[in-house]
């Protein structure tokens, strides 16, 4: 019988990846919700595009009719405290209580590890960590989980999700090579998932058995984590880096990014641990967690070099 999936954000880096792995299910029918931008969705009676905004809640209501299954990939991560409650917090409510409306059995929202705020983490499972998070997105997005949660839904946190789309966590670290000039020494391990592996997680979760119990929030990230050297060893590398230049301490490196706080930022996060257990959720769902993240990245090598060779980055 026919599964009736709805997937918000479509048209988003994470979302696309989540559309594609949704296609590849053919029991599936798919209603992609977007809000602006094109979504390509290949012709047939499969794909249904509808648009909503989840800052006008009243553009969600009866979204989910027909309905069996909605995954959430919708999240806003800049603008002021008050867009990203409208959008995050109370979007997410209002997109919550018509799924609830309609008959939705399951619900599953694409979070992210940085409600947890700074680290070091060192291998823990969700139900040891507090929510605490340190910015308005991240706080924002909290409060669309628990929204989730409230309603028996499936809440996933990654924390680095690389892959084709990326334009935050591997550019990220472009950046901060590019102003540093030099590695940083004492790097942290992190954890990391691609994001075809991330996507296949939430159809997975989405399309689960009903008997199963997916309730909860779950890591969702490779088992293996990855050390800030080797991934900075392989920035440094799409960068075109010679590796000739001395580490830098992290103090010393804190130091020359005083001006530039988005590259102050991922040194932060790239020092401190941020390795989150995540064995159980691929286990549950009888999927593979993709390729270990040093070997992954070379999957997207065409992508992350047209992307570093932009003005955004080049002569840094």
């Amino acid at each position: 019988m026919p599964q009736h999936l709805l997937i918000t954000g479509a048209n988003g880096f994470i979302g696309r990846h989540v559309v594609r792995a949704a296609l590849a299910r053919p029991e599936t029918r798919i209603r992609l919700v977007r809000h602006h931008g094109a979504v390509t969705a290949p012709d047939g009676d499969r794909v249904r595009v509808t648009r909503a905004d989840l800052g006008d809640t009243a553009s969600l209501d009866g979204l989910c009719r027909g309905v069996d299954t909605v995954v959430h990939c919708a999240s806003r991560i800049s603008g002021d405290e008050a867009a990203l409650r409208a959008v995050n917090e109370e979007g997410t409510a209002a997109l919550v209580a018509d799924a609830l409306r309609h008959g939705v059995r399951r619900i599953v929202y694409v979070s992210t590890a940085a409600v947890y705020g700074r680290g070091p983490f060192r291998g823990a499972e969700p139900h040891e960590l507090p929510v605490r998070p340190r910015s308005a997105t991240s706080t924002t997005r909290a409060a669309a989980e628990r929204s989730v949660l409230a309603a028996g839904g499936t809440v996933l946190r990654p924390h680095l999700v690389y892959g084709t789309g990326d334009r935050w966590a591997i550019p990220g670290l472009a950046l901060l090579i590019r102003h540093l000039g030099a590695p940083v020494a004492d790097s942290g391990v992190h954890s990391a998932v691609e994001v075809s592996a991330l996507a296949e997680a939430a159809v997975g979760a989405a399309l689960a058995d009903p008997d199963r119990d997916l309730a909860g929030a779950h890591h969702v990230n490779h088992p293996s984590p990855v050390s800030g050297g080797v991934l900075t060893e392989a920035v440094a590398g799409l960068l075109g880096a010679d590796g000739a230049a001395a580490p830098l301490d992290p103090e010393q490196a804190r130091a020359r990014l005083q001006e530039h706080p988005q590259a102050l930022h991922h040194l932060d996060m790239l020092t401190s641990d941020h390795w989150f257990a995540s064995t159980s959720i691929w286990r549950l769902l009888g999927l593979d967690p993709g390729p270990e993240p040093a070997r992954g990245l070379a999957r997207h090598l065409p992508w992350y070099r047209a992307q570093l060779g932009s003005p955004m980055y080049a002569g840094r």
